[in-house]
């Protein structure tokens, strides 16, 4: 059986409203405890961090996040990718996994948090308006960059990385929490793979492959 652990961040979520179910169950009322203990159940599923399958082969891209494909862009570059892209941007509801992952080997060359607005994390603005955090992952083949951005119900973006740390394929890097969206910027040389309302799974899907 595939276990499925669950981030240190929610423990504290999970643990405050089994507290509250208890406290309210013994002092009020057993039916009283209903709610909390719900909430409690999602917030161990809302963090959960399931194992992945990641593909091992170097000329493959795969999904940073979990969730559905809003929009494939193409650009002129970025910041970091200095070059004709593609920015693939991925909604996360409250209901997918809401780890992120690297979508190549590489070392981290770039990060950048903002402080911004709390805007629902399908508007189309909320790139450039919201909460965010980027890296700027490198390698011998190619250089993208992924940005997680908090929504209206996020309120934390969690990082565990920092400057040239050098992460795996699929390696978990950061979460938000409660709804949001993730961007990842591939150059040009990178055969986008996903269409728009495509379904993704960190880790596992297949964003993109270098052309040959």
């Amino acid at each position: 059986m595939v276990r499925i652990p669950i981030v240190k961040e929610g423990y504290i979520f999970i643990f405050a409203a089994a507290f509250l179910a208890v406290l309210l169950g013994v002092a009020v009322n057993p039916y009283w405890a209903i709610v909390p203990g719900v909430l409690g159940c999602y917030f161990a599923y809302f963090f959960r961090n399931p194992q992945r399958c990641v593909p091992t082969d170097k000329s493959l891209v795969v999904s940073p996040a979990d969730g559905t494909v809003m929009e494939i862009t193409p650009l002129e570059g970025d910041d970091f990718v200095k070059e004709p892209c593609n920015k693939v941007v991925i909604f996360l509801s409250v209901f997918n996994v809401h780890v992120n992952r690297s979508p190549i080997e590489g070392e981290i060359k770039c990060q950048q948090y903002v402080c911004g607005r709390f805007k629902p994390a399908y508007k189309d603005s909320v790139g450039f308006e919201n909460e965010r955090h980027m890296i700027g992952i490198e390698n011998e083949h190619l250089r993208v960059t992924v940005t997680q951005i908090a929504g209206i119900l996020a309120r934390r973006i969690v990082s565990w990385v920092t400057l040239d740390d050098v992460l795996k394929k699929g390696e978990c890097y950061g979460l938000i929490r409660f709804g949001s969206c993730t961007e990842i910027v591939v150059p040009g040389n990178v055969e986008i793979a996903v269409n728009k309302g495509d379904k993704v799974v960190g880790g596992e899907t297949i964003i993109g492959r270098i052309k040959d």
